[in-house]
Formats: structure tokens, C-alpha cells, sequence
């Protein structure tokens, strides 16, 4: 798969990072994580990013997440991992993930520098030098590419895509109208479901599901409707389970990352509402509220593989 210069499309799975009492990586809570997404068809799995508190671990951490996503993976999906922040660690990530088997991987911003365009460019030319893997550029906080700059880096046949954490429409338009198909449009706004419907007709075919971790079933259910034109489903989908998380989300800063864990948590998946400071846990009261939206979601749109206590 590595050497498909294609960027992945559909539901993209984002695993997060879960750690046991001690505080370190609870190696097989994550293995379930990353199951979980194989058996309920996520399109690929993005280990070691955002979600995954891609900040807050050391590179020891990273190579074990990144050697057991590829090894569950099995080739079966593909599998990228994040790089980003400095940039000698960067190159290091990189080289882990080649190492690992990885596909390719997702480029973060680098470390605090808000950088000219040009030593943007040098940033990610730097990264794409280092190995073959295919890369997907992050537009987010300090790095967000203009058409310009864009265009002198998809001349390296590494970019298979763009990841838009920003929201900026004006900018996307002005990329996926003149660059078009060349790379794949990856709606990566917190959270997608929310947005995804003003980015289907620019051209972007997938998006990163946090929610995919707990209610996948939820997040097919919401694109296919999407995709086939259900938009009364899109509105009830609305209204019922994607607009009352997000806004719970909103709640405090950090629940974009440690929601995902309570969610998971209430399912019945082996995560503990655990994560690392800056991150801040969900409150007793956020953790209710976010009880009461599954149950119901999960009384209006059954599935029968619910939890799966493997």
C-alpha cells in the first residue's frame, strides 16, 4: 500500500492514546481501540495524532503505538501516523514509521514558529526528503499553505493530500478548484460531521471521525445519508446524537481528545478517562450529559455489536 500515491478516502479513523493508572500507554486497551475501528470498517487509521495526544508522548511511545497499529492493521487498511513540531524529531518520526510499515503519514504544524511561506515549504520539503512514505499536509494553527505554496510542493509525488483543520472556505475553494483531483481533500475540522456538509461539493471525499471510536455505526450512518441525499436523516442524525456532542465538546478546551475517551468509556471499551496535562479530563457533569446523548442514540439507532468486550 505505501507505494499507492492515494490518499485514503471515506471514514478515517483516529485512535486515541489510553493510559493506565501509572500513567503510561495502556498497550492493550489501545490494540481493542484499534480493533474496534478494523471490525466497523474505518477507511484507515491515523495512529499517533491529534487525537491520540500526539503532543504529549515520547518517541519511545510513539515507536510502540505506530509498530502495534501496523501489526493489528495487517495491510488490510492503511495505516498513517502523525509527524510534526520540531523538526529533527519530525524527521525521526518519520523514519520509525517507514521502519514500522506505515503508508504514509500526517504532517502536524511545526513547533510554535509562525513561519513565512517559504519556510513552510522547507519544512515539509525537508520531511518529504527523508523517507518515500505518502504525506498528507495538516492546514492548522501556524501552517496553512496558500495555493502557491501548494502548488510547489505536490510536485513531489509524496502528496497524496490535504487535511483542513482550519475552516477557511474561501482558501479551500480557491485550492480544490485549482488543483482538483491531483490529491485527496481530507475534512479534518473539529468535529467533521458537523461541516462535512459544506465540503462534500469542493471536492473533499473524507474526513477524520472522532466519534467513529464510540459510535461508528453513527458516522457511516451520517455520510452515507450524506452522500445519497437522506438530508432529512442528516437533519434527525442532527439534532439527536452529532449537534448535542459537539456541544458538550465545546464545553472546555481539550474535550476535542479526552470526550473521545469518556465516550468510549461509557460504551464499554477498556479506556479509562484518563489523559496527559495540558489535557483535562470530562467533568462528572459533561460525562452525564454525553451518557444520556449515547443511550439515546443507541435506542434510536440500534446496532448489534454495541460493545465487544474482546
Amino acid at each position: 500500500m505505501a507505494n499507492e500515491r492515494k490518499a485514503p478516502t471515506g471514514i478515517l479513523g483516529f485512535p486515541i492514546t489510553p493510559f493506565n493508572e501509572s500513567g503510561h500507554i495502556d498497550e492493550k486497551a489501545l490494540s481493542r481501540n484499534i480493533e474496534f475501528l478494523l471490525e466497523n470498517d474505518l477507511e484507515a487509521i491515523f495512529i499517533a495524532c491529534g487525537s491520540g495526544e500526539f503532543n504529549a508522548v515520547s518517541l519511545k511511545e510513539y515507536e510502540r503505538m505506530v509498530e502495534l497499529a501496523t501489526s493489528i492493521a495487517d495491510r488490510k487498511i492503511p495505516v498513517y501516523t502523525g509527524v510534526g513540531g520540531n523538526l529533527s524529531e519530525t524527521l525521526e518520526q518519520a523514519r520509525i514509521s517507514e521502519k514500522h510499515g506505515a503508508d504514509g503519514y500526517l504532517v502536524l504544524p511545526p513547533y510554535l514558529i509562525d513561519g513565512e511561506q517559504e519556510g513552510l515549504y522547507e519544512y515539509y520539503k525537508s520531511i518529504l526528503l527523508s523517507t518515500d512514505l505518502n504525506a498528507i499536509v495538516y492546514q492548522r494553527a501556524n501552517a496553512v499553505l496558500q495555493l502557491e505554496t501548494l502548488k510547489r510542493l505536490i510536485e513531489f509525488p509524496q502528496v497524496v493530500g490535504v487535511k483542513d483543520g482550519v475552516g477557511n472556505m474561501d482558501l479551500n475553494i480557491e485550492l480544490t478548484q485549482t488543483i482538483g483531483d491531483r490529491l485527496g481533500w481530507l475534512n479534518g475540522m473539529p468535529m467533521a460531521e458537523v461541516t462535512m456538509p459544506a465540503y462534500v461539493p469542493l471536492g473533499f471525499n473524507s474526513y477524520s471521525s472522532a466519534i467513529s471510536n464510540y459510535i461508528p455505526h453513527i458516522s457511516r450512518r451520517f455520510y452515507d445519508a450524506l452522500l445519497n441525499d437522506r438530508m432529512e436523516e442528516v437533519r434527525e442524525l442532527y439534532e439527536t446524537v452529532i449537534l448535542p456532542i459537539n456541544r458538550i465538546r465545546k464545553q472546555r478546551k481539550g474535550y476535542a481528545v479526552s470526550l473521545i475517551k469518556a465516550g468510549m468509556e461509557i460504551i464499554g471499551l477498556p479506556v479509562a478517562n484518563t489523559v496527559r496535562p495540558p489535557i483535562v479530563p470530562v467533568e462528572k457533569e459533561h460525562y452525564q450529559q454525553l451518557e444520556k446523548v449515547l443511550n439515546m442514540a443507541f435506542e434510536k439507532y440500534p446496532v448489534d455489536n454495541k460493545v465487544s468486550h474482546s
